[in-house]
């Protein structure tokens, strides 16, 4: 009969040599956690002082202030700014997705003429900067009847940089049991059928996944939106923030803080919610049946 005790808790005594390791692993971990940490502190606290310049405050605040994020609701376009990233983010995530998913089932189960070359086409979209662009775009936007300084023309162009979640798609369906695919093909089903009942509700993990990363992708967008927008009411956050550090002789540094740190709620908030479904579909399409 096996009994379990303290007495039948053994630890293996590590050596000198394991202790120095494990100690200089811990320094090495608590030094790189204060390497990330140092920026978020330091850009919370400045937000915090009063004043316009961060030398002037150090990193802890001589008085904790609020009258900068009060400045940045009543003083700025801020809430305009982050209603149309809002809209510009969530519009282009729901077209990717709704985009990617069909694209990746083809090249992943049919066999079709010139798959081979569009998979190659894919991959070689991936090594062009999205900035090589801009001239063809703007281009493009001289002659679009409604003109280029809008949130719909901008929603357009930025859905068309789907190639690298196409390829992360192609990958979780590629590891999705053809077997399925077969048996279902035995009761009758086509291809419609398998994608709607078969596909895509497997698939739901890595597509959260994929609105989440077009999301934060498109929250950050800068040099698209700067060379299509130019009217205050249609900038987004990053074009915003770029003003407030822009504008002036001088930056008010405090108050582009207290933004910044206004600008990163929305991304929190829709982690919090997600964030077990992004840890799956990571790992899902990792391990093949």
């Amino acid at each position: 009969m096996l009994k379990n005790s303290n007495k039948d808790i053994f630890k293996k005594k590590l050596t000198k040599r394991e202790k120095i390791e494990v100690w200089i692993s811990r320094i090495f971990i608590w030094v790189a956690i204060a390497v990330i940490m140092f920026p978020i502190v330091a850009i919370i606290t400045a937000s915090l002082s009063s004043g316009t310049s961060f030398i002037q405050n150090g990193i802890l605040p001589k008085e904790i202030t609020f009258s900068n994020y009060k400045h940045v609701v009543e003083e700025t376009d801020f809430l305009v700014w982050i209603k149309n990233s809002l809209i510009v983010c969530t519009a282009v995530a729901a077209i990717q997705v709704i985009m990617t998913l069909p694209a990746a089932y083809a090249f992943s189960r049919l066999r079709f003429t010139g798959r081979k070359y569009g998979l190659m086409t894919l991959l070689i979209l991936q090594m062009f900067p999205a900035t090589m662009a801009i001239p063809a775009i703007l281009s493009i936007a001289y002659r679009v009847p409604f003109g280029m300084d809008n949130l719909v023309f901008l929603i357009v162009v930025l859905c068309g940089s789907s190639a690298y979640n196409i390829w992360l798609m192609k990958g979780f369906v590629d590891g999705i049991p053809k077997e399925l695919d077969e048996s279902a093909f035995v009761d009758g089903a086509t291809n419609w059928k398998i994608f709607t009942k078969i596909i895509m509700p497997l698939s739901k993990p890595i597509l959260v996944v994929i609105f989440f990363f077009s999301f934060i992708a498109m929250f950050g967008e800068f040099m698209i939106s700067g060379a299509l927008l130019k009217s205050p009411e249609v900038k987004t956050l990053v074009l915003g923030l770029n003003g407030l550090m822009v504008s002036g002789n001088s930056t008010n540094w405090p108050v582009y803080a207290a933004a910044s740190v206004m600008a990163t709620v929305p991304l929190a908030i829709l982690f919090v919610f997600i964030q077990k479904f992004i840890t799956k579909g990571l790992v899902a399409g990792a391990v093949k049946e």
